[in-house]
This record gives C-alpha cells, structure tokens and sequence, in this order.
C-alpha cells in the first residue's frame, strides 16, 4: 500500500489533479469580479453585458487547468481505458509538468478578479472605458497563458 504513494501512475494522476486546481483560483477571482458587477448593475441594469465579460475572465484559468489534466490523462493512457504503467520517475515529470499551470492558474485567477473587479467598478462610472478595464484584466491572463505553454511543453517531452 505505501508503494502506491511513489508509483509513477499515482504522481501522473496527481499531477493532473493539480493543474486542475487552477480552478480554485478560477472560482475565487470570478466571485470577486462577480461581488463588483452585481453592485454596479444595481445601480444601473444595463451594464449587465459589460460587467459580465470582465467577470468572465478569471475563468479561464480553470479551463487552462482543466486542459492540462485531460492532457496528462490522456496521454498516460487513462481515459483510453489501457492506461501505461509508468516508473515512479516519468509520473514525477508528469507531476512537475502541472504545477506551473495548477500554481499559476490560482494565483493569476485570483489576481484577475481583483483586477477585474475594479474595471467593473471603472465601468460603473465611466462605460465607454469597457476596452481599457479589459486591457487592464487582459495583462494578468498573459501569465497564465504562458504557464499553460510550459506545462504543456512538459508534458509534450515526456516520453512514454
């Protein structure tokens, strides 16, 4: 049973597990953009669409996250149905493969939010300034993306 702990399929599966924690900091940074859009449409209704495309934002790091784990699991074999048995070595690339996108993927959707959340507020006061706030949430995502290319280059040089 310990030897389940350091088998290359367990880290392989963790690993996917923790890119997918960027949905963690997916669901925290659109709750916030979310708190800020609902006041400002409680003032004024129409500004529904605007504030909900900034709110929007931060998720993308879940899916970022989400992408990488069905990656992984793809590519052991997993959602295949004949998953490979891999050295205790491979599944620890695997895992290591998944933290820049699981631990930049809740730090950067976090951030986005708050980002976010004062252009909705920037929304509420001033509506043609739409483009700049989304500019302004924009630059976090940039982090992310380029979290989600080097998990995913990772992955791509881990040989089977």
């Amino acid at each position: 049973m310990n030897n389940i702990l350091v088998s290359g399929n367990f880290l392989a599966i963790l690993g996917a597990s923790v890119a997918a924690l960027a949905g963690i900091g997916s669901a925290i940074g659109v709750g916030i953009a979310g708190q800020a859009a609902a006041g400002v449409v409680a003032e004024d209704p129409k500004k529904f669409g605007s504030t909900l495309i900034l709110q929007a934002l931060p998720g993308t790091q879940g899916i970022y996250g989400l992408l990488v784990a069905f990656i992984i699991l793809n590519k052991i074999g997993l959602l295949g149905g004949s998953m490979a048995e891999l050295s205790a070595v491979q599944g620890g690339l695997f895992l290591a493969a998944a933290l820049p996108i699981g631990v930049v993927g809740i730090i950067s959707a976090i951030h986005q939010g708050k980002v976010a959340a004062a252009g909705i507020m920037l929304i509420g006061k001033r509506p043609e300034e739409i483009a700049k706030a989304m500019v302004y949430a924009a630059m976090v995502e940039t982090y992310a993306v380029l979290a989600l290319l080097i998990s995913f280059l990772m992955i791509n040089g881990i040989a089977i």
